[in-house]
């Protein structure tokens, strides 16, 4: 008699799932660069407005409506300037990167009550590091739909150039402001890295799609029906009820179809729901993006897009303003 298949229901790719550590969501990893052209920040981050649709020239030579003019859904991100307040050298070692030191510019108000600040401005002379980073908070208060004044801290890699051309460039940064447009421009990947919408303590149908048991089950009928053999603990493998959602995700090559200063070109009529207007500069992404409204989201430039489609600037025919409330 043959044996019986049955695999098993639900994906364990990303257990433990439990709550991120912070809203805030941190970057293991950047793409790496030849040392070519000049210094650039590899990342920035926005807050999440809402969703709308554009009609868009298709841009895809495989897809079989290319080259002509599609709907697609598209996510607003309010992009307010981003505002660098240190810079920190970086050493590598046989347990990984270690932080050799940093420097901070003279004016940080913004952190006060936030983060300790160090008394004096400390410049300490190191010779050899392999990787410059710099230390940027957005600025919340600029944004009228999401609540926070406090601004989020994140660290971003500078690529591009030799390591010397890196280390003047986030030195002259110091201070400075930020924009989007100096970090990415209409048509280019990115990886957008946010923590996903909580949906709290959720059973193990919900979580991770069991079957439900036979009517006939005794007292319940959502639950795994068995935890294992006897004498012997219970396997991590087993769909167990727990947290679901506010988890760390990171989705891969995304396309960025416009980057905008006015945000009523964007704003659809009484606002984005539970957001309001966009009021800074902004950018529209092709497709979904991980999170709630309000939620910042960090962007970074493509890690896996080696090959495909390169588009200077998408041809972006209409874009919906028309109310989502349902008026």
């Amino acid at each position: 008699m043959a044996q019986h298949h049955k695999p098993k229901r639900g994906s364990h790719a990303f257990s433990p799932r439990k709550r991120a550590r912070s809203i805030v969501p941190t970057i293991r990893s950047w793409p790496p660069d030849n040392g070519a052209g000049k210094p650039y920040l590899q990342g920035f981050a926005g807050y999440k407005a809402g969703m709308t649709h554009v009609l868009v020239v298709d841009y895809r030579p495989t897809s079989t409506t290319s080259g002509q003019q599609v709907f697609v859904p598209v996510t607003v991100l309010e992009t307010p300037p981003m505002k660098i307040f240190a810079l920190r050298l970086y050493k590598k070692t046989p347990y990984g990167m270690k932080s050799l030191t940093e420097i901070w510019a003279d004016d940080v108000k913004e952190l006060q009550g936030v983060m300790p600040i160090p008394k004096k401005k400390k410049e300490k002379e190191v010779k050899e590091y392999d990787d410059v980073r710099v230390l940027a908070i957005t600025q919340p208060s600029l944004v009228t739909g999401v609540p926070q004044k406090k601004p989020h801290i994140m660290e971003i890699r500078v690529g591009g150039g030799d390591l010397e051309a890196r280390f003047q460039y986030a030195n002259e940064m110091l201070g400075k402001e930020v924009s989007i447009k100096d970090v990415f421009k209409e048509g280019d990947m990115m990886d957008a890295i946010a923590v996903t919408k909580g949906k709290g303590f959720q059973g193990a149908v919900k979580r991770w799609g069991v079957k439900l048991l036979h009517h006939k089950n005794r007292k319940h009928r959502r639950m795994a029906g068995t935890l294992g053999p006897w004498l012997s603990w219970v396997r991590s493998t087993v769909p167990q009820a727990g947290q679901m959602g506010f988890h760390k995700r990171t989705e891969y090559n995304k396309r960025i179809l416009k980057i905008g200063e006015d945000g009523s070109e964007i704003t659809p009529e009484g606002g984005f729901p539970h957001y309001g207007f966009v009021r800074n500069e902004y950018v529209v992404v092709h497709g979904s993006l991980p999170g709630s409204v309000k939620r910042i989201i960090r962007m970074r430039h493509a890690i896996r897009y080696t090959k495909g489609v390169k588009v200077e600037k998408p041809e972006i025919t209409y874009i919906s303003t028309t109310s989502k409330q349902g008026v």
